[in-house]
C-alpha cells in the first residue's frame, strides 16, 4: 500500500453514532440555527467529505511531511506544493463553510457533523487540517467582535478564504499564560503591540492571500497575571476599510521550529513591532482577552481529540488489513507440526489482542467525542453558550471537554504503540505510515494545555465549581444504563462491570477529595489517574450503550450483522479488559502520598551534572529536535 492511499475512514462507525445512536436527525437536524441540513443532506456531505479526504487531502501526508517548509528572509513561509494543492482541493470543494452559519454564507452544520467531518480530515492529513483555523477565527470575531469587526472580517476570512492563529505562548513563559510580556499600546483607534511569541500553530503560510492572528497582549498600565491580557486582531496584512487589502503589518516569522512530528504544520516564532508597528484591533472593544480566547481553545481542545481519534482509527484498519495480508507462522494449536501451513497472523492471538484493544478504544474515543458534540449541539439549540437553558448542557460540555482532549491524546499515542507493534519490523519503516502516525500524534498531549493542566482544570475548575453536581449528574446517567438493564441478558455482564467501575470512581473521588484537604499537591500525583479513570468510566458507559443498540438493530439489519457483532464485541472487550483497571486506580488514589515532595532534587540524578542548573523551558520544546 503507497502511503498516498494510507487514510481508512470508518464512516459506517461515524453514520452509526450520529444517526442510529445519538439519532440527530430527530434532536438537532431541521431544528434552531440547522435548518438548512437533513438527513439526507448529511449523510451526502459526509459521504463526499470522506471521499475528498481519501482521495485529494491523503495524497499529500507522506510528501508534506518529507518536503521541508521554507522560510524567506522576510518572513514568509513556502509550503510544499502537494500540501498546496490538497489545501486548494479542500478549499475549491466548499467544505470549509460548513460548520458557517447560514448568514455567513455556510451549510449551518451542527456541531456534530462539524465533528464527524473534522475526523476525515484529521484522519486523512493531520498538518493540513491545522491550516483550517479561519473558520474558527471568523467564528468567534462573529460572536465577539463589534459591529464593525463582524461586518468585515468574518466574511472575508470565509470568502476568499484567509488563514488564522492563536498566538497564546512566550518563549519564557509556556503554559504560564499570564507571565507573558508582549504589550500593547494605544494609538488613535487602533493597537500597537510588541513582543515575541513561540509555538504559533501556521503563524505564516503562503496558501492563503491573508492570516488573521488573535494575539493575547496586555495593554499598558493593565495588571499583570491574566487578568490583565486583552485580545487583539493583527491581520498580516492591514484590512481596509471597503475590505482591500492594505500594506504588510509589522508581524513576522523569525524562526520555523524543526520538529519530530506535524513537520507539514508551520510552527513559528512571531515577532511583533520589530521593524515596523504591529498594528491591532481590540476585540469587541472589552478587556476580557483570556475569556474571549477560551472561545478558541475549546474548539482547539476538541479538535486536537478528534484529531488523536483519528489517527488511531485509521491506524488501527491499516494494521488490520496489513494482518490479514501478512502471513506468517502456523496456527498456535498445530505449532508442533512442521508441517502446518502459515496462517495470516490475524489469527495468532497476541495479534487480536493487539486489534481488539484499538478496535474498541478507537470506537470508544469517537464515541466520547460525538456525544460531547451532541452536548455542543444542545447549547447551540437552546440559545448558545450562557444561555439560561443551556447552562446544565454548557457545564456538561465543560466537563467533558478535558476528557476529548486529555484522555484521547494520551491513549491514542500509547495504543499507536500496539498499531506499529502489529506489523513487526515493517512497521518501523517508512513504507508503511504508522511511524508518521506515531510521530505526528504525539504532539496531542503537549499542546492546547498539556494532560495534566486538563486533569487540575477538570478537578479544580469543571467538578469544584458547581460543588460536583455536573459530575454528580454524569454518573447518574451510567446508573440509569445499570437501572434500565440496557442490552438486556446478552449484555448483563458488561452491565456488571460497568456498574463495578462506576463504583470504583465513585470511591476514588471521595478518596481524592480527602487527599486534597491534606495537601493540593495530591491533585499533582493523583490528577491524570483521576482524569483517565472517569474518561475510561464514560467510554465504557457509552460502549455498553451502542452495544445494546446494536443488539436491537441487527435483528432488522442481516445484511449489517457483522458491523453489530464488532460493536457487541468492543464493548465487551472493553469491560473485560480495561474497566477492572479502575479498581488498581482507586487504590492508588487511595494510597496517594507525599513522598517525592519531600525527595531533595539532587536526590534524582545524585548531582547535577555541571554547575548551572538546568533552563526553563515550554512544554512543546521536547516536541522539536532543538
Amino acid at each position: 500500500m503507497s502511503t498516498a492511499e494510507h487514510y481508512r475512514s470508518n464512516l459506517r462507525d461515524t453514520l452509526f453514532n450520529l444517526f442510529e445512536f445519538l439519532e440527530i436527525q430527530a434532536t438537532t437536524l431541521g431544528r434552531g440555527p440547522f435548518t438548512a441540513l437533513d438527513e439526507g443532506a448529511t449523510r451526502e456531505s459526509l459521504r463526499s467529505l470522506e471521499e475528498l479526504a481519501r482521495t485529494r487531502l491523503a495524497p499529500s501526508f507522506a510528501e508534506a511531511d518529507r518536503v521541508p517548509l521554507a522560510l524567506d528572509r522576510e518572513g514568509n513561509v513556502t509550503l510544499p506544493p502537494a500540501l498546496k494543492r490538497s489545501l486548494s482541493a479542500f478549499f475549491e470543494s466548499g467544505f470549509h463553510r460548513l460548520e458557517q452559519p447560514e448568514h455567513l454564507g455556510g451549510y449551518g452544520a451542527p456541531p456534530t457533523v462539524w465533528a464527524a467531518g473534522f475526523e476525515f480530515i484529521a484522519g486523512a492529513h493531520a498538518s493540513l487540517g491545522f491550516y483550517l483555523f479561519g473558520g474558527i477565527a471568523a467564528r468567534v470575531i462573529d460572536r465577539l467582535g463589534t459591529e464593525a469587526q463582524r461586518r468585515l472580517f468574518p466574511p472575508l476570512m470565509i470568502d476568499r478564504p484567509w488563514g488564522a492563529t492563536m498566538v497564546l505562548t512566550e518563549p519564557d513563559a509556556g503554559s504560564d499564560v499570564g507571565a507573558g510580556t508582549t504589550s500593547a499600546k494605544k494609538v488613535g483607534d487602533e493597537w500597537h503591540l510588541a513582543g515575541v511569541k513561540r509555538f504559533i500553530t501556521n503563524g505564516d503560510f503562503d496558501a492563503v492571500e491573508n492570516i488573521v492572528h488573535l494575539v493575547l497582549a496586555r495593554p499598558e498600565g493593565a495588571p499583570g497575571g491574566t487578568k490583565g491580557l486583552s485580545l487583539f486582531i493583527v491581520p498580516k496584512f492591514w484590512v481596509n476599510p471597503d475590505g482591500t487589502l492594505g500594506e504588510r503589518n509589522g508581524v513576522y516569522c523569525t524562526n520555523l521550529e524543526k520538529k519530530m512530528g506535524i513537520k507539514a504544520s508551520a510552527t513559528c516564532e512571531m515577532a511583533f513591532g520589530d521593524g515596523r508597528p504591529a498594528r491591532g484591533l481590540l476585540l469587541g472593544e472589552a478587556h476580557d482577552g483570556i475569556r474571549q480566547m477560551f472561545h478558541v481553545i475549546e474548539q482547539a481542545r476538541m479538535g486536537v481529540g478528534l484529531k488523536s481519534m483519528a489517527t488511531l482509527s485509521t491506524a488501527y484498519r491499516n494494521a488490520l488489513a496489513y494482518a490479514n495480508e501478512r502471513v506468517q507462522g502456523p496456527d498456535l494449536l498445530r505449532a508442533a507440526d512442521k508441517a502446518s501451513p502459515r496462517v495470516p497472523i490475524v489469527r495468532h492471538p497476541d495479534v487480536r489482542r493487539m486489534l481488539m484493544a484499538q478496535k474498541a478504544h478507537a470506537e470508544g474515543m469517537r464515541a466520547l467525542c460525538l456525544f460531547t458534540a451532541h452536548v455542543q449541539d444542545r447549547v447551540e439549540l437552546e440559545g448558545g453558550h450562557g444561555a439560561d437553558a443551556a447552562r446544565a448542557d454548557d457545564l456538561l460540555n465543560d466537563l467533558l471537554l478535558p476528557l476529548v482532549k486529555g484522555y484521547c491524546s494520551e491513549k491514542a499515542y500509547e495504543l499507536l504503540a500496539l498499531s506499529l507493534q502489529c506489523y513487526g519490523g515493517s512497521g518501523y519503516c517508512q513504507d508503511y505510515p504508522i511511524e508518521q502516525y506515531v510521530r505526528d500524534q504525539k504532539i496531542d498531549s503537549l499542546y492546547e494545555g498539556t494532560t495534566h493542566i486538563q486533569s487540575l482544570d477538570l478537578i479544580f475548575r469543571k467538578i469544584a465549581r458547581d460543588g460536583g453536581a455536573t459530575l454528580r449528574g454524569l454518573l447518574g446517567r451510567v446508573q440509569a444504563t445499570l437501572d434500565a438493564q440496557e442490552g438486556g441478558d446478552e449484555l448483563a455482564g458488561e452491565r456488571a462491570a460497568l456498574g463495578r467501575a462506576l463504583g470504583e470512581v465513585r470511591g476514588m473521588f471521595m478518596a481524592l477529595m480527602g487527599k486534597l484537604g491534606e495537601s493540593l499537591y495530591h491533585a499533582g500525583f493523583q490528577g491524570n489517574r483521576v482524569l483517565l479513570a472517569l474518561a475510561e468510566l464514560v467510554v465504557g458507559w457509552l460502549l455498553v450503550r451502542h452495544a445494546a443498540r446494536a443488539i436491537e438493530r441487527r435483528a432488522a439489519r442481516p445484511e449489517d450483522r457483522a458491523f453489530y457483532d464488532g460493536k457487541v464485541a468492543s464493548a465487551r472487550y472493553f469491560c473485560k479488559n480495561v474497566l477492572p483497571g479502575l479498581a488498581l486506580a482507586r487504590e492508588l488514589v487511595e494510597a496517594s502520598d507525599l513522598d517525592l515532595m519531600e525527595l531533595p532534587v539532587e536526590a534524582f540524578l545524585g548531582a547535577w551534572p555541571g554547575p548551572e542548573r538546568p533552563a526553563r523551558a515550554s512544554a512543546g520544546a521536547g516536541f522539536c529536535v532543538s
